[in-house]
């Protein structure tokens, strides 16, 4: 039987972010990401809920949302689920949590952050692949941010391979 562990997430960063780096030398944080979820009641009532997910990013990743992160910047994320499971030194008892453990990661929301969530049409991709390795997948940009992008250019036309609608053969 197949196994599938894939999590995809669209949110908010709940604080900043804060590098720490094991005695090896690879960069680690932990962010708190808000994903919120917007519904009607069958009363007709507008409804928002939010969950709160940890998410652990390592290496690379970790320094890109430590420099151009802040509280409140939307983060698109892949991952795996990992759960955690220790004994409470204080009670004694088992406790566990159940994280996200980052592979790949987006900065959403345009170079400043802040604001919400703006697609991606200005994302900035950080796969968790070694340089030279890419995954092939890419989400990211063939559009301008810019306020005032240039006019489309004209193609010369030529009047012996440009087709009317009536020089159509069937």
């Amino acid at each position: 039987m197949a196994n599938v562990n894939k999590v995809i997430l669209i949110g908010n960063l709940t604080r900043d972010p804060e590098v720490r780096y094991t005695p090896k030398g690879s960069a680690v944080t932990e962010i708190g990401l808000a994903i919120n979820r917007y519904y009607t009641t069958e009363s007709g009532e507008k409804r928002e809920e939010t969950t709160f997910v940890d998410v652990t990013l390592w290496g690379r990743q970790a320094e890109v949302v430590k420099e151009y992160c802040q509280k409140g910047r939307p983060l698109y994320i892949e991952g795996r689920l990992q759960l955690d499971t220790w004994d409470d030194k204080q009670s004694g008892q088992k406790r566990s949590r159940l994280r996200v453990v980052a592979e790949n990661i987006q900065l959403l929301g345009g170079r400043q952050g802040g604001g919400g969530y703006s697609g991606p049409s200005d994302a900035e991709a950080y796969p968790s692949e070694p340089a030279g390795q890419s995954s092939g997948k890419s989400y990211g940009s063939n559009f301008s941010s810019a306020k005032n992008p240039p006019p489309p250019k004209s193609k010369p036309s030529d009047p012996d391979l440009d087709p009317q609608e009536d020089d159509i053969p069937f």
